[in-house]
């Protein structure tokens, strides 16, 4: 189960964005080699990836919103696109290299997470500060916890993503074993279904749901 609180919705209405989330659920996935033709092409077709993205900017203005320092903690799907600019997209796996493809396509922040490694509810809330995140920083496993008021991913154990989509956690990524999996995407006034049905297309699934979380 997916939920997104009304609080972060709120926040990003604040500052006069509406946020919209969807999840591409996956079943009897079959993971394997990474794609490189597939993000050059996604590289290809992403334009000019040096210029200004009125999306990225709404999502400067929502981490501003909840304390975060766009230039220095980017969103994933700008950190991303800078990335591709310098042609510095590694290729990790098959399903890894089918949302950064989406993701650098598009300018939207998507995640990937192994159901199987969730427990319980991922809700998108406001961070208490005391979470647990298990990262890693300078190469080595390290365990931190959010800002207070941060906007986080997180399930009934610990934090899955910081900073709403800037770094995901370890527990829950996606692996050569991954069979299931929740592939989330986030849009600020933007209609994320055509991303949506981009990244349903380049999955090997054996079963794919969409739904709209918010």
């Amino acid at each position: 189960m997916f939920t997104v609180a009304d609080e972060v919705l709120d926040l990003c209405r604040c500052v006069g964005h509406e946020a919209t989330v969807f999840a591409v659920l996956a079943d009897g996935l079959r993971n394997g080699p990474g794609d490189p033709e597939l993000l050059r092409e996604a590289v290809a077709a992403a334009g000019d990836l040096g210029a200004p993205h009125p999306h990225l900017s709404a999502w400067q203005d929502v981490y501003r919103a909840f304390g975060a320092k766009p230039q220095r903690t980017p969103c994933s799907a700008e950190a991303l696109r800078k990335r591709a600019a310098k042609g510095a997209v590694p290729s990790v796996n098959r399903l890894v290299d089918a949302y950064n493809a989406v993701s650098i396509r598009f300018a939207v922040p998507i995640g990937g997470e192994d159901r199987a490694a969730l427990a319980g509810t991922e809700r998108l809330v406001r961070a208490s500060g005391d979470e647990p995140f298990d990262t890693v920083k300078d190469g080595a496993p390290v365990v931190e916890s959010p800002e207070p008021g941060e906007v986080i991913w997180r399930d009934d154990v610990a934090v899955t993503c910081r900073r709403w989509n800037w770094r995901q956690g370890r527990r829950t990524a996606l692996t050569e074993a991954t069979t299931s999996a929740v592939f989330l995407l986030e849009g600020l006034d933007l209609d994320l279904r055509p991303a949506a049905d981009l990244l349903a297309s380049l999955l090997p699934a054996d079963s794919i749901t969409i739904e709209r979380l918010a």
